[in-house]
């Protein structure tokens, strides 16, 4: 039995959604090992996106099954109305299940994704946004220059060639960009300069709006309209599939652009001062360390440990 009215049917209307949604998915398992500072640079992400004073957007933070700690901390941003979403899995649905549910959930007609280790500049959505609405097509965009696979972008290239555009080709990205960017990824200034010597990058440009040719997955912008195409996508393994993103932008017929300007910076796994902050002038000799055999020794340990004590 019903007594009285439900007092939501007096309200006329309700605030509607933001044309832009920003979505970051986070995983942090554990603080300790690979995690121990994992949760300061998400509360860094966070931040960065919360201060810059950017414009109307809805934040949405789609959690992974982290660790209680992290766990309690978004529930708290979310109280305090600092997240307007918040997605709470009690299982690791891997990066793929995650993208399947949140950006599908997600109401803007704009989305801006990003990892839960990246940080945002001030200026990141009208420099984001500059792009979506002067190039056509836009099925990917990522807020930093970064040198990308060519063979996922070749749309794009045919685009450009067909529509004779002004464009403009070579080493345009500096190598203290990319170094930058890949110095935070864990590779040596002697591997990034054997990948930065065999490229070049493409340029284009359209009424004075500049981008690049590419794009990462770690964080681009893109239009829910696109992302229904798209999604879901398998999600049978935690990591082994986000590329299939790229590749089904691409087949579209979308385009994939980066931005000449650092709007967006890939953070890692540390707030510390680390290799991308600034360029090494000589490639020191590896330590015992990095080699092969030794890193090959030290994951197996960790896995086990991994597996003694968290494992069910």
């Amino acid at each position: 039995m019903r007594y009285g009215q439900n007092p939501l049917k007096a309200v006329e209307q309700v605030d509607p959604p933001s044309d832009v949604t920003v979505v970051v998915i986070s995983y942090i398992p554990f603080l300790a090992g690979y995690y121990e500072e994992s949760l300061n640079v998400l509360k860094y992400c966070l931040q960065s996106l919360t201060q810059t004073n950017e414009g109307q957007f809805d934040l949405m933070v789609f959690d992974n099954a982290s660790c209680p700690e992290v766990r309690d901390f978004l529930s708290d941003e979310h109280e305090a109305g600092r997240i307007q979403m918040l997605f709470l899995s009690d299982r690791n649905l891997g990066k793929s299940g995650a993208w399947n549910v949140a950006l599908s959930a997600a109401p803007g007609e704009t989305i801006v994704y990003a990892d839960s280790d990246v940080r945002f500049f001030p200026g990141w959505l009208d420099g984001h946004m500059d792009i979506l609405n002067s190039f056509p097509n836009v099925g990917m965009l990522t807020g930093m220059p970064v040198l990308t696979n060519r063979e996922s972008s070749k749309a794009t290239f045919d685009w450009a060639k067909s529509s004779k555009i002004q464009s403009e080709a070579g080493q345009l990205i500096s190598w203290e960009d990319h170094w930058r960017h890949v110095g935070t990824l864990g590779e040596t200034e002697e591997e990034a300069r054997k990948v930065y010597e065999q490229y070049s990058t493409t340029q284009l440009e359209i009424n004075a709006s500049k981008a690049f040719v590419g794009a990462e997955h770690f964080q681009f912008a893109t239009r829910k309209s696109v992302l229904n195409q798209i999604l879901p996508l398998p999600a049978n393994r935690p990591m082994g599939r986000v590329n299939l993103l790229d590749q089904a932008v691409n087949e579209l017929g979308y385009l994939r652009l980066n931005t000449p300007e650092w709007y967006v910076e890939h953070i890692g796994n540390s707030l510390a001062e680390n290799a991308a902050t600034k360029v090494i002038s000589s490639t020191p000799r590896k330590s015992i360390w990095q080699t092969w055999l030794f890193r090959k020794i030290l994951y197996r340990i960790y896995t086990l440990v991994f597996r003694l004590l968290f494992r069910r």
